[in-house]
């Protein structure tokens, strides 16, 4: 989704956009989230890198990013890791893996634009090793109808300005519903953050 033109822009612009979170909640929760996580490790639409500085445990990330825009970037970050990490351009829906391949699978502000989510969950599932966890960060539809109504009038637009963001999606539902078990070990709403981009959730899912 988005031209050339298009997504070069939102490239150019998702860091400094992300700054100011970066470096306060949304830095502390990415923190938290993948510091501890060991083994092989997957993550799915890398963008521009913003996990490589939190990966302590892991004995090698490989990191997938579709976008060759927003890829660059994430190349130019790989001396700040202090793991392993091998990029590649595949896709959430396709990785060029065996089955039974990583320990963990990192998603973090990817799962809300993927296009069908089902089948994403299915290649992580495929491969993951068993007792293999996916790890998530996303923003939610949430609870609050009044809000969902709202960002069901906004999205359409926000959808296109965000190359296929979703501010509806309930991806804890999702994966749910596709049989895994999901634990929501925390949901955030920063006061800084536009209330139609909120809540955050992060969560650990096991098919």
């Amino acid at each position: 989704m988005g031209g050339t033109l298009h997504r070069k822009l939102f490239a150019a612009i998702y860091d400094p956009f992300q700054a100011a979170g970066e470096r306060t909640w949304l830095g502390a929760a990415r923190s938290d989230l993948l510091g501890d996580i060991g083994g092989d490790v997957l993550e799915i639409g890398g963008g521009t890198g913003a996990n490589l500085v939190h990966y302590r445990s892991a004995d090698r990330v490989v990191i997938a990013e579709p976008d060759d825009e927003m890829r660059a970037h994430l190349l130019d970050k790989l001396g700040r890791s202090r793991v392993p990490v091998e990029v590649t351009a595949d896709s959430a829906e396709h990785v060029n893996a065996p089955d039974d391949s990583f320990d963990a699978v990192v998603s973090t502000l990817v799962l809300c634009s993927v296009e069908d989510p089902q089948v994403v969950f299915a290649e992580v599932r495929r491969v993951l090793k068993p007792g293999g966890k996916l790890y998530f960060l996303e923003h939610v539809r949430g609870d609050d109808e009044r809000w969902i109504r709202r960002k069901q009038r906004v999205e359409p637009v926000w959808k296109w300005v965000g190359l296929g963001c979703r501010l509806t999606r309930d991806t804890p539902g999702i994966l749910e519903s596709e049989g895994w078990s999901v634990e929501v070990r925390r949901e955030m709403a920063p006061s800084k953050v536009p209330k139609i981009l909120t809540p955050f959730v992060l969560g650990v899912a096991t098919p």
